[in-house]
């Protein structure tokens, strides 16, 4: 269904992908509102009919549903809006705060629906169940999955934490909507009053896929890296510039869906034109924009690669770096000539949580290095990868 919607709405082929994406979520949130209030009718009218706690508060938790939606679609509409004087970066994280707004939603149904459901266990009443209710209930897993599936796959296709979102609930509502049906069953073929556990245990399920929701949309508000294809398409990108030896202290600062900027050190020959190298440089940033749809600000670092020593000495500082720990790498290296001594100095980058502490790191390389050569002068500076 909504891919023939999508077809005769937005007319995808030859689109922009952010405004394919934009008008994806709108059209996914519109259905989700419908579907959603059809479920709560349906479920709503039989819950009343039967006297089910159990069922109201699954149709309850689709009218939750319904309007979490709303929220979805009015983070896709809001995230849609262009940057202004007040919001430079633009509105894109609009959508993580929606996909916020929903998972909040979920955890509160979860507790409420926990209250309700505790209530009916302390004062069981009879419950009557039929072939409409089961149905009802069937047709209601079925929407269920459907939901979930169009949301896992365009939440997928767009990196839509929105999406993922509601994927999550999608799928925690079928779970639930099969409790509350075993339930039905059990009542309808046993004396055993089992819907207020039922209610319990969907008020559980909720509330747990609550917790995954908040979790999903948390973390792209606090930052997270770069994904590693990204990563290896930027890398990619400004090495194939004959001018660029090596690049590293790569930062991607992402503000919505659509919405990144980079920056990032590139490694040149220190020997060459300033002004060549500065337009070489250009070039890449204009092609990460171009390429990658993003904001690039490259810093160049001068590598003296004319020099032999200094390179067969940056090897070998690699090496004794690797022999420590294979998860440290260098660069920034360079060597400056003094006539006392000469003057090692290089960046180390390590993993975070790193077994050992950043001073730990800088004596053992710099023993390391004045083994290798004990007139060096070593200036280490301990960092941390950001992808």
């Amino acid at each position: 269904m909504i891919t023939i919607l999508a077809k005769l709405l937005l007319k995808p082929d030859g689109r922009p992908e952010a405004e394919l994406r934009r008008g994806y979520g709108v059209l996914c949130g519109c259905v989700g509102v419908a579907l959603n209030l059809l479920l709560f009718l349906g479920k709503l009218l039989m819950g009343l009919a039967a006297g089910s706690i159990a069922v109201i508060a699954d149709a309850v938790n689709n009218l939750s549903d319904a309007g979490s939606s709303v929220v979805t679609l009015a983070g896709f509409l809001l995230a849609g809006q262009k940057p202004d004087r007040q919001h430079p970066f633009g509105h894109g994280r609009m959508e993580y705060l929606s996909g916020l707004a929903v998972s909040v939603l979920i955890l509160l149904m979860g507790f409420e629906l926990a209250r309700s459901s505790l209530e009916r266990i302390f004062h069981p009443v009879a419950v009557e169940t039929g072939g409409a209710l089961t149905a009802v209930l069937c047709g209601s897993a079925v929407v269920k999955l459907y939901m979930a599936a169009y949301n896992r796959a365009f939440g997928r296709r767009f990196h839509s934490a929105a999406m993922e979102a509601a994927f999550i609930d999608s799928l925690g509502d079928c779970a639930a909507t099969g409790v509350v049906l075993l339930s039905a069953l059990a009542g309808r073929h046993t004396s055993l009053a089992v819907d207020g556990w039922a209610g319990l245990a969907v008020a559980a399920l909720i509330f747990w896929s609550g917790v995954k929701a908040v979790k999903a949309t948390v973390n792209p508000l606090l930052g997270t890296p770069p994904p590693p294809e990204f990563v290896e398409q930027v890398r990619a990108l400004v090495l194939a510039n004959p001018v660029v030896t090596g690049v590293h202290d790569l930062i991607v600062h992402d503000y919505g869906p659509g919405r990144r900027m980079l920056s990032l050190h590139a490694e040149v020959p220190a020997e060459q034109d300033v002004l060549a190298l500065h337009e070489e440089i250009d070039r890449v940033e204009q092609e990460l924009r171009e390429r990658l749809d993003c904001e690039a600000v490259i810093h160049m670092d001068p590598v003296d690669s004319g020099d032999p020593g200094t390179e067969e000495t940056r090897r070998q500082v690699e090496a004794l770096a690797k022999c420590i720990d294979r998860e440290i790498s260098v660069h920034d290296f360079r060597i400056v000539r003094g006539a006392g001594c000469d003057t090692v100095i290089f960046d180390a980058a390590v993993p975070f949580r790193f077994r050992l502490t950043d001073q730990e790191v800088e004596e053992k390389l710099k023993e390391a290095v004045q083994v290798l050569d004990g007139g060096f002068r070593v200036v280490v500076r301990v960092e941390r990868s950001y992808t």
